[in-house]
């Protein structure tokens, strides 16, 4: 059988969605980690991973210019929109290419070579918390959402191969590519939000996301006692959207101070309240999940 898969989201960042997984992690038993937030990824500071693979990742093709074989002309330079080709003393080369192709295109000497970009690294990693599975995307690179599906697949393999359950999985935030490569196909959501304006509009972003995709969605405030009547009405839309809610959190340090200690929660908390309070959502989420 293949593994389930629990997608935690957030419609904004800043609302507590990987320490949450990184504490359902060390509860989690037969699971499998998948940290796709590429972009940023931040799960692994909190897991301490120890690098067992890794492999790299070509998010697209760039353009260069072979000086024995250019003429001259200009015509890449006139052709392209982005600005990256330059002329010094009469050659031309091209730097930061943004892999539209149009001057491999219309180059009369075809002149320019058309190369797979490596643009991203992923990682097989032991953590404190088992098998974990991330990436890193370079800096501004395209293809963020292509590198999260990998991701995934990896998981999903290292999951089989060990015989996992869940494979359980940090995704973004926002409602971009990356969200969507998180998103489709998982068994369910959990949505972490938070009690403000903008911690209501991006939820409700992300549940239609969801409920486009088909996947099941769970909400969890975080911080609720900030704003309980905004907490009230987040719930209230939430089960407008045929959603089920799991219990609320308070605001609490411990989410700062676990940070500051690179440790999960429940690891630099252990016993504690919040930490039981924590284990019960992920045994609801994880029990709502397979039902």
């Amino acid at each position: 059988m293949s593994p389930k898969e629990i997608v935690v989201l957030s419609g904004k960042g800043g609302t507590g969605k990987t320490s949450l997984t990184a504490a359902f992690a060390t509860f989690a038993k037969k699971t499998v980690l998948a940290d796709c937030d590429v972009d940023a990824a931040n799960l692994h500071l909190l897991l301490t991973p120890r690098v067992t693979e890794t492999g790299t990742f070509g998010g697209g093709h760039e353009a260069s210019i072979r000086e024995a074989d250019c003429t001259s002309c200009g015509l890449c330079a006139e052709l392209c929109r982005f600005g990256s080709v330059s002329e010094i003393d009469g050659w031309f080369g091209i730097s930061n290419c943004e892999g539209c192709g149009v001057c491999v295109e219309f180059c009369p000497a075809k002149a320019i070579d058309w190369k797979p970009s490596v643009t991203g690294t992923w990682m097989v990693s032991d953590s404190i918390a088992g098998t974990m599975v991330h990436a890193r995307l370079r800096p501004g690179a395209e293809n963020s959402g292509k590198l999260a599906s990998l991701v995934r697949k990896l998981a999903r393999d290292q999951a089989q191969a060990q015989g996992a359950d869940i494979v359980l999985i940090d995704g973004p935030p926002g409602i971009g590519c990356p969200a969507i490569a998180s998103l489709t196909g998982a068994s369910a959501a959990l949505v972490v939000t938070e009690p403000t304006p903008s911690g209501l509009h991006d939820l409700e972003r992300i549940l239609d996301l969801a409920s486009h995709f088909s996947v099941p969605a769970r909400v969890l405030v975080n911080k609720w006692d900030l704003n309980p009547e905004l907490t009230e009405r987040i719930e209230t839309l939430a089960q407008g959207k045929g959603c089920s809610v799991a219990q609320r959190l308070p605001y609490a340090k411990e989410f700062t101070q676990s940070q500051m200690a690179a440790l999960p929660i429940p690891l630099r908390f252990p016993g504690s309240e919040l930490a039981g309070r924590i284990e019960e959502i992920w045994k609801e989420t994880q029990s709502w999940s397979m039902s």
